[in-house]
Order: structure tokens, then C-alpha cells, then sequence
């Protein structure tokens, strides 16, 4: 082993844009900008630019945040961009398209593009990098993920992360000097931890099936049913989010990590996941027309329900929660039968190395919501 002396050096990006000024995006600058880099933030509506230029806070997203010096804001994509070293995009995932193609005009080839956003685009499969890479050719492209809630990396709580860049042959011969390990060292201040890996699929997969998990946690919970369901439920999640990141290229045991793993247990654990939110209300019987008090609250597992499912359906991957959660949310199904359904599959050996299939002896039975709510 290297003395830590003797390693090469890496230099962080100097300055940075962030598109996007939602929580997660303000949260993303933060992290930058206590990191001491030059942070210019893209904000879709010029009143909230001009509201954060004049109080340092975003008025409708982490209103009560300061954010730290060193953070401009704008609602012109080509300031946003100038001089960017390094870009990264927080928007929602089904504007990313749109997004990559107003910003084509202002971004210089070879610029590194890293997403804050997850997902897989509906209609054609992609995932999120696929659709950078089609919008914005010429750049490398990564993502930023792992469990992080928006307002607790505001307020610089210890925090851990996966910045993922596939590594080129001229990457995998001076790592340091990787996009990947660039990016990481420049989010590396205060008590955000980052990580680095090559396996942008598996990190790609993990951030956008770990919401539609937690979308099934959450109805579960809201329906009355505890621990035990939850613990099954994202055990299960995870082989379902290694099972699609091993067809399409990414490696098993990313999805044992920040980006998998670590983001489904946080979704999954608290209602200030928008997901889990989503499904809790769900569970206890809210319309979905009256969710959030009948306020348009993106969320990013509703998005996403019908692309994990159609990409899983097109190469031939099982995955039975994610199923069951579009069913529910997008064909009208019932949630009661449906999550009933999905207990009583047949019984499968859980090392996929195991060919053991049994009918289960109780194919008809309710899981007895309504005792529960």
C-alpha cells in the first residue's frame, strides 16, 4: 500500500453549475459551495433567482436553509453554464430531455454532466445517462446518488454518496485524474462523504427502481402493517434492483452499496420521502387525487413505476413489487388484492442458484387490510 504522500493529487472542478433550484439542487450548491468552489445555480423561474440573490434562501424550497457563500443564482441557462468546469443536473427526471437540449447551445464538448436525478425515461427504456448521451453527445456522463435527504445535507449532516463516471482506459491509468474522483473531491467538504465507483448502471438502477420500492413500503405502512413488511419488502426490493442492473450491464453488488442498498433504506424509512409519503397516504386510504393535500407534488417513483416496469417487462427481468406498485398507481388495481397477490406468488428459493419453484397453499387469501385501518 501507498503512503498517503506518495498518492497523486486530484484536482476539484473550481467552478460548477447546478440546474435545478428544488431542495435537492440547493442542497447539491451547498455541498459545493462549502467545498469553497464557484457554484452558479440554474432556477427555472427568474423570481425565485432574483429571491435567492437577495436573501441567500430559496423561498419555496428549504425556506428556513441559509445557504453558504460563494452560490449565484439564475434563470438564463447560458450565464448558468459559463465557465462551468463541471455540470450537474438536479431537475426532475421526466424534464431531463428538454432540459439537456436548452443547454446544448451553451455547454463546450468534453464538459463532464453528472445527474442528480433518477430515474429511467418512459417510452424508450433509457436510463438517465442514455438520454444525456443522446442529448448532449460528447461529454462523459455520471451520477450522484445515494441516501440523502435534501434538507439534512443542507444543514451539513454527515452524509455519504456514490459519484459514478464509467472509467475510460485513460481514467483506469490515472483514477485520480478521473471525472469521477474530480467531481468527488469537489463535493468534499464539511461533513459530506463521497465515494467512487465505475459502475454508473448499477448506480443508474438503484436510485430509480429504490423509489417505486419505497412507494410499496409506504402503502404497506399506511395500511397498518409494521416491520416485519417493510424488512421483506426492501430485502426484496434490492434482489429486484440486482436482478435489472445485472441484464442491463451493471454489477450485483453496487446495488449492495450507497447508491442501492443505502438509498432504499432511507426511501423506505421515513415520510419525508415523497415516495413513501406517496404510498403511505395511499395505504390509509387517500385518493390519489387528494394526496398531499391535493397539491401536484412530483414524485419520482410514480414517474418511474411505468418505465422499471416496461423495461423489465421488454428483457424478460421479474420484478413483482415494482409490478404490483404500477399496477396500483397506473391500471386501477386494487391495493388490497394486489399486494395479497404478491404474497401469495409461489414459493421461489432465494439464491437464484436454487430452481425451486411451489405453488403457495393459500393462492386466494387477503393479507386483512381492512382489520388494520
Amino acid at each position: 500500500m501507498r503512503d498517503s504522500d506518495d498518492r497523486p493529487s486530484t484536482e476539484p472542478y473550481s467552478r460548477l453549475a447546478v440546474i435545478g433550484a428544488g431542495s435537492w439542487g440547493c442542497a447539491l450548491a451547498s455541498v459545493l459551495a462549502r467545498s469553497g468552489r464557484d457554484v452558479m445555480l440554474w432556477a427555472r423561474r427568474p423570481d425565485l433567482a432574483d429571491a435567492f440573490n437577495m436573501t441567500g434562501q430559496n423561498p419555496d424550497y428549504l425556506p428556513e436553509i441559509g445557504m453558504p457563500l460563494g452560490i449565484r443564482a439564475t434563470a438564463v441557462l447560458g450565464e448558468a453554464l459559463a465557465g462551468a468546469e463541471a455540470v450537474i443536473i438536479a431537475t426532475p427526471s421526466k424534464t431531463l430531455r428538454d432540459i439537456c437540449g436548452a443547454m446544448a447551445p451553451h455547454i463546450p464538448a468534453g464538459i463532464p454532466v453528472a445527474l442528480a436525478c433518477k430515474g429511467i425515461e418512459r417510452g424508450t427504456g433509457y436510463l438517465l445517462s442514455e438520454v444525456v448521451a443522446e442529448a448532449l453527445p460528447g461529454h462523459p456522463v455520471g451520477a450522484v446518488s445515494g441516501p440523502t435527504f435534501a434538507r439534512e445535507t443542507a444543514l451539513d449532516h454527515p452524509t455519504a454518496a456514490t459519484v459514478a463516471f464509467p472509467f475510460s482506459y485513460a481514467d483506469r491509468l490515472a483514477p485520480n485524474a478521473s471525472p469521477a474522483a474530480r467531481l468527488a473531491m469537489s463535493l468534499s467538504g464539511g461533513a459530506f462523504r463521497p465515494y467512487v465507483s465505475d459502475d454508473l448502471v448499477g448506480v443508474e438502477v438503484g436510485g430509480a427502481v429504490k423509489n417505486v420500492i419505497a412507494i410499496a413500503c409506504g402503502i404497506m405502512t399506511g395500511a397498518g402493517f409494521a416491520e416485519n413488511t417493510r424488512a421483506a419488502l426492501i430485502t426484496r426490493g434490492i434482489d429486484e434492483m440486482k436482478a435489472l442492473a445485472e441484464a442491463l450491464g451493471g454489477r450485483r453488488e453496487t446495488v449492495t452499496g450507497l447508491a442501492g442498498a443505502g438509498d432504499l433504506t432511507l426511501t423506505c424509512s421515513s415520510t419525508t420521502s415523497r415516495n413513501m409519503s406517496l404510498g403511505n397516504q395511499l395505504g390509509e386510504g387517500t385518493p390519489r387525487a387528494d394526496c398531499f393535500g391535493g397539491k401536484p407534488v412530483v414524485v419520482e417513483g410514480e414517474v418511474n413505476a411505468v418505465s422499471v416496469h416496461d423495461l423489465a417487462r421488454r428483457i424478460g427481468v421479474p420484478m413483482p413489487i415494482c409490478e404490483t406498485v404500477n399496477a396500483v398507481l397506473n391500471e386501477g388495481a386494487d391495493i388490497e388484492t394486489s399486494f395479497s397477490a404478491l404474497w401469495k406468488r409461489p414459493i421461489e428459493g432465494e439464491p437464484r442458484t436454487l430452481d425451486l419453484f411451489l405453488d403457495h397453499p393459500e393462492p386466494t387469501a387477503t393479507l386483512g387490510f381492512g382489520a388494520r385501518l
